[in-house]
This record gives structure tokens, sequence and C-alpha cells, in this order.
């Protein structure tokens, strides 16, 4: 006696759950292959859903290979002649929903079900067939028939492999790139940071890093993305008005006296942003995880992710050296952008020969050089006292892994109203060369102390 497999399906999990199914084994090879062991496709009580997985399974035995969304758009268009014209229509408007969306919801549940269903089917079948041969087989071969059973749908994820996993290397992955709304530093960088990317901002102290965080948190509210700005150092407020000033172009100065123009210009935005603040040294990598998932659970999706700055993190378990925590924290950050799906950007301190110094690069960074293996994009904001005085400044390009490095961008920059803007790139040999050299901190308020001398005593110095 067989179990009949017209006797047991899918139908009291619902249509819904029967195509979410389905796309699942479209999308994800590992679970196909998985589920696959155990998948008897007569299961589906939608008919175009059995159809679709059939085809799929078939291309698989055939070609050894997982197919991309184009293969089997071709197989369906080739391979359906033999099905009625309503069961080819329903197979060709799923897979075109599938490529308008990818995403599947509840995926835990829906493997965990589906696999649970079909090896409990599997393990039927073998212990009625285990009962049709007690009196002619050998225990030893009824308990083959039962192990292999049970080892059926076991997990198959044994990484990435290099045959069956052919096709997956030639797809287009999207980055779904975030601008930073410098257009040359999206220029090298295809777009802007993208999913699951580390970018690092390094400055010295006071040269403005915060403004630079907030800079890159605003073009994305301004593309009408959703951002979460994580503040360690400044309180939720202050770096609120920044956004003000950023997104309006009003100075930080003058907020006050525009309330009503502010609140009618930030309605006018299509993004949205969350400012959560946390005391220094109190939050650590897992405290930001927590928080988004919190996130997550209200159905609040986030785009980009701004920390100001990983340095002020606290490390979950301390290391006897300073830079065995930073490296660890940033490591997790870059966890925590691949399990987020989106970008995080953050910022970091130069050490003393970083401050006022004309171009910072990464020898300057602070404690933790390790940094920059671990990030995606990292560069360096150097600003002397000469060029605060003048709203100037340079990025200097530390790493790139979307494009070349060590590139030099002159900026604009001005910190009353959170203003950055950068210019053409410049060469190293330029800035070697100018006249006049660099003014340290304590001539220039030697100068000015001269000069308000002057003014008091009614001279012209």
């Amino acid at each position: 006696m067989m179990i009949k497999s017209d006797t047991v399906s899918f139908s009291k999990f619902g249509t819904r759950f029967q195509e979410n199914l389905t796309k699942l084994i479209m999308v994800d090879r590992v679970f196909a292959d998985q589920v696959g062991e155990v998948l008897d496709t007569n299961f589906f009580e939608v008919n175009y859903l059995k159809v679709f997985t059939d085809l799929l399974y078939d291309y698989k035995t055939k070609y050894t290979t997982h197919p991309t969304l184009q293969t089997m758009a071709s197989v369906v268009m080739s391979e359906m002649d033999q099905y009625d014209e309503v069961t080819q229509k329903q197979v060709k408007d799923f897979l075109v929903r599938i490529h308008g969306n990818r995403e599947v919801d509840g995926i835990d549940f829906i493997k965990d079900t589906s696999l649970d269903f079909c090896r409990k089917q599997k393990l039927k079948e073998a212990i009625i067939k285990s009962a049709e041969l007690l009196q002619d087989s050998s225990f030893d071969e009824i308990a083959l028939l039962i192990n292999d059973a049970l080892k059926l749908g076991e997990s198959t994820e044994f990484g990435y492999e290099y045959l069956k996993d052919f096709e997956e290397r030639f797809m287009v992955k999207a980055r779904n790139p975030v601008t930073t709304g410098w257009s040359h530093i999206d220029d090298i960088t295809e777009g802007g940071l993208g999913t699951g990317e580390l970018g690092v901002a390094i400055a010295a102290t006071g040269a403005g890093k915060s403004h630079i965080m907030v800079h890159l948190g605003a073009q994305a509210v301004k593309a009408g993305l959703s951002v979460v700005h994580y503040t360690l150092e400044l309180s939720d407020t202050i770096i609120a008005r920044r956004y003000d000033s950023c997104i309006t172009g009003i100075g930080l100065s003058d907020l006050n006296d525009h309330k009503d123009e502010i609140l009618e210009n930030i309605r006018d935005v299509k993004g949205s942003l969350i400012v959560k603040e946390y005391p220094t040294k109190s939050a650590t990598t897992q405290t930001i995880q927590t928080h988004l998932e919190k996130l997550k659970n209200r159905d609040v999706d986030i785009d980009l992710i701004i920390l100001d700055y990983a340095d002020l993190l606290r490390a979950k378990r301390v290391a006897k050296e300073k830079r065995h925590d930073l490296e660890t924290i940033y490591e997790e950050l870059r966890g925590i952008a691949k399990m987020s799906g989106c970008p995080i950007w953050t910022c970091s301190q130069t050490n003393r020969t970083g401050y006022n110094a004309e171009l910072v690069t990464a020898d300057s960074i602070s404690e933790a050089f390790s940094k920059c293996f671990v990030a995606d994009f990292v560069f360096t904001l150097s600003r002397t006292a000469e060029d605060k005085e003048t709203n100037a400044g340079r990025f200097f390009v530390a790493k790139n892994r979307f494009g070349p490095d060590g590139l030099i961008y002159p900026v604009d920059m001005d910190t009353s109203n959170v203003y950055i803007q950068t210019q053409q790139k410049t060469s190293m040999a330029s800035l070697k060369s100018r006249n006049e050299p660099v003014k340290d901190q304590r001539e220039l308020l030697r100068e000015k102390y001269d000069k308000l001398m002057g003014s008091n005593n009614g001279t012209s110095k």
C-alpha cells in the first residue's frame, strides 16, 4: 500500500502560502535543493504552481544548475506547449510577479512548515513500505529505508557551490546605492553606498564629522528614503536642528526666527528621519541591532543607517587593547549592514598627526588601522585652521571597493548651515606646490588678537 499523492496537499495552508513557497523555491537555490528532496509537486493544490515548479526542477535535473529569473522566463516561453492557454497565462503572470517583487513574507514559517509537511509524507511512505517488507526483508534493510527517509530534507547549505550556483555569479545584483549628494563621490562609487555596505568618514576633532553625517542623512531623506540616525555624542534635538539647516539652507543661528518656514519646507520632504540618542559609551552594536529589530517589528523600513560615531560605542566584550575593541566594533557594524540590508555610514577620529594637517591620510586614523580593512569606502576630511576661516577643506579617498582611490577633492564647507560640496579632483602635487604655507592655530589666533587689539586702539592693524 502506498500513500497516494492526491490524498494530501498544501490546501489547508491556502493559496498565498503556496505562492510564497513557490517563489522561495525560485529565488533561494539552497532551499530549493533542500525541499526538492521531499517535495511532491502534486502537493500543490493550485495547478499553475505545480506546473511552474515542475518546469523549474526539470531544468535543475537536466542542467545541474539553478535557473535565474531570466533563464526561467525562457523555459516558460519554450516548454509549455502541452498546457492549455489559461495555465500558460497563469504561469507567465506568476513569473512576472516574482520578477517585480522577490521579497517573501514569513520566510522562516514557510520553510519550516513546508519542510515538516513534506518530510512527514516521505516518512509515512517509508513506514508503509517497510511494513510490506516485514515478511521478506531483513531488519537492516528496513532500518536503512527508514533512516534514508529521515535524512531527506535536511539542510543542504554547504556554501556557494561552484557548479550548482553557476548562474548566480552572472546575475546583476542590485546594490540600491544611496546618493551621497556629492556627484564626484557618487561617480567613483557607482551611485553611493549600497546595500549591506559600510562607509567611514575620518576627521580630526572639530573638523566637522557630525556635519558630514547629517549631510549624508539629509541627502537620503531628500531622495525619499527612510533614515535612522544614531547619535552618541550630541543630543537628538541638536542633530534634528542640523537637519533643518541642511535641508532648508537656513543658518543654524537663524532657525528660531524661521520656524514656520522650516516646517513648511520639511513637510514637502519625501523621506523620513528617526534620530535616536544614546549616551556616550552606553550603547553597543547589540543595542543598535535591537533597536533596528524593534523598528522592523513595527513595519518601519530603513534605507540608510547613520551612526555618529562608531568610536563612541562600547565593546560588548572589553579586550586588553582599545584597538582590538574598535576592530571588533567595526566588524560587527559591517555585519549589521548585511543583516539589515541597508548601508551604514559612520565616522572616526584621527590621531594627533591629523590635527591641522593639510591632507589626512590613512596613517592618521586613530587607534585601529584595521577599520579601513573592514569598510567598503573610507574618506578623510582635512581642515586646517585657515581652511575653517575660509570655509574650505579636502576629502581624501583612502579606500574604495567600487573604483579608484587615492583621490583628493577640494571641499566647500560651511558649518553654519551644514553646507558641504565637493569640487573637481586635484592632485597631491598641486597641494605641495601651493605658495602660501598652512598657518597653524597659534599663528591664526595671534593674528586675530593683534587685529582685535588694533581695532580697540583705533589703529589699522
